[in-house]
């Protein structure tokens, strides 16, 4: 597959503000407060993009499917950060699935020397374009300094 293929295959769109593309695979029940139970969704990201550094209200997690491996950046509630990499090569300690508290902060761009990578993200409760909130470069890098460099690299305007 190529990520051309993959946008046709699946009816991939612009992320808004985030970057790459996705698209909604699943939405689960509504709940008695009007959100859905849990949302799924599929996303492309290539080497020339990246995910934006952004916290959700709810848990969620990614999941690799094709492609290079997915560097991340989170950035806890409590002012810790780790970095994680979404791929197939668990001996090279890779992840093929891994959950983000509510609350964190996490961006990513695909691994250095890979040129595009295919995943899932799936949130429960369901996502919701209220419960995103888009990083702000200058905040984040004074709140987690050891990481400045890095978040300037993943925050848009």
């Amino acid at each position: 597959m190529t990520p051309q293929e993959l946008v046709d295959r699946y009816g991939l769109e612009p992320i808004p503000r985030e970057g790459g593309r996705f698209r909604r695979t699943w939405t689960g029940p509504e709940r008695s407060d009007g959100r859905p139970e849990g949302t799924a969704i599929v996303a492309l990201l290539t080497a020339e993009d990246y995910s934006a550094l952004h916290r959700l209200k709810s848990d969620e997690i990614w999941h690799f499917y094709l492609g290079d491996p997915l560097t991340l950046l989170l950035l806890s509630p409590d002012g810790t950060t780790r970095s994680a990499v979404l791929g197939p090569d668990l001996g090279r300690g890779q992840q093929p699935q891994l959950a983000v508290p509510a609350g964190t902060w996490m961006g990513g761009r695909v691994a250095e020397g890979g040129a595009w990578t295919f995943f899932g993200c799936t949130t429960t409760p369901g996502f919701t374009y209220e419960d995103y909130e888009h990083g702000v470069a200058a905040d984040l890098a004074a709140r987690y300094p050891g990481e400045a460099a890095r978040i300037m690299t993943l925050c848009r305007p």
